[in-house]
């Protein structure tokens, strides 16, 4: 049920009216990779690869959150994101 309405979500995330800002973006980034492989595992990108640190920084500031709980915030922020749009 829950992983239903994950999935759901993650479809309506890619059809909003407007692009998200790029913090809203990596927290979505963050939470559903969470919600789908749980806590951040490999090395930190290093050098000048600014945007895989970003995202890797926001999938490893969820660590010990349960994908259950990441999958419940990604529908719910990807819903407030469709009603303020």
């Amino acid at each position: 049920m829950l992983q239903q309405e994950f999935e759901q979500a993650v479809t309506r995330s890619k059809e909003l009216p407007k692009r998200p800002d790029n913090e809203t973006l990596l927290q979505l980034y963050g939470l559903y990779k969470q919600g789908t492989e749980g806590d951040v595992s490999g090395d930190r990108p290093g050098g000048f690869d600014f945007k895989a640190i970003a995202k890797y920084d926001a999938w490893a500031e969820l660590k010990g959150k349960t994908k259950e709980q990441a999958m419940k915030e990604y529908i719910s922020l990807v819903a407030k994101l469709q009603q303020d749009a």
